[in-house]
């Protein structure tokens, strides 16, 4: 519960997905409990495995349910930038509501920054609007006042960082940059294929690769302990529908080719 707002949880496909279908059959049972759904989140590179819920089937739903389709794609959506992941990742774009994403993430920049549009910004700042005569002014009408899009008054200069780097590197620096992460990632990915006692736990869209030992959960909770107890790198993991699995991202601007095969080779040494 949110707010005095109640919560549900959407199922998910095999591919943990979001799909239409699931959505409309929780939205109708809500309304004949006699509850009005009013907001949906869905996810553009989920956090634990980076799936894709499916915004086009979502999308019509949410449209025809009027309700809120908000799109949170805090780590996949700076490779948006990049036409290649920006004409498949976008489908359904003209049916959301709002959209989010972190270019601290991977976007080369410092954190924290994340970014919001709205396609109705009224609507947005109807609900936080804060104005006592004591913060009026001659140049309301001049520019956005950000106090009016958020609970607090006062905000950073997040913006400006972003527009430095942007300055700074550029477009196609950037797009170079996301597709060289990604690239890495794939060259992970063969590694792991390459190696019968391992399988994947999905395939790798962008540079996030999960994988794990095959057989029991129990064998890839020691995998990841002694991993990162070497200290020598660093690996994460999560757990979906009872499957345990790893987790190996390139993100840094200092890694190479030769990281990678640094890292897959204590992976290997940890279970030998």
């Amino acid at each position: 519960m949110l707010a005095n707002v109640l919560m549900r949880m959407v199922k998910t496909d095999e591919n943990d997905s979001m799909r239409g279908s699931s959505l409309e059959q929780v939205i109708e049972e809500d309304v004949r409990n006699g509850l009005k759904p009013i907001y949906t989140c869905a996810t553009l590179g989920t956090t634990a495995s980076c799936s894709f819920d499916d915004l086009e089937e979502i999308g019509m739903v949410c449209k025809k349910y009027g309700i809120w389709l908000h799109v949170d794609a805090a780590f996949a959506g700076s490779a948006l930038i990049c036409p290649e992941y920006h004409s498949w990742m976008s489908r359904g774009f003209d049916l959301m509501t709002s959209f989010c994403f972190n270019p601290h993430k991977w976007m080369l920049i410092n954190f924290d920054c994340s970014m919001l549009w709205v396609r109705d910004k009224d609507v947005l700042t109807k609900a936080f609007v804060v104005d006592p005569a004591y913060l009026k002014h001659d140049n309301q009408a001049l520019a956005v006042d950000y106090r009016h899009w958020q609970i607090g008054l006062g905000r950073r200069f997040r913006s400006l960082k972003l527009w430095f780097t942007i300055r700074r590197l550029g477009v196609k620096q950037i797009q170079e940059w996301i597709r060289l992460t990604i690239d890495l990632g794939k060259q992970f990915e063969a590694m792991v294929k390459k190696d019968d006692r391992f399988e994947l736990y999905n395939d790798a869209k962008l540079s996030l690769v999960c994988f794990r030992l095959k057989g029991s959960n129990e064998k890839n909770e020691i995998l990841y302990k002694k991993v990162n107890n070497t200290r020598k790198i660093f690996i994460s993991q999560s757990k979906i529908k009872d499957v345990y699995f790893l987790r190996f991202v390139t993100c840094s601007r200092l890694t190479k080719i030769e990281d990678i095969e640094f890292a897959w080779n204590v992976i290997q040494t940890c279970i030998e």
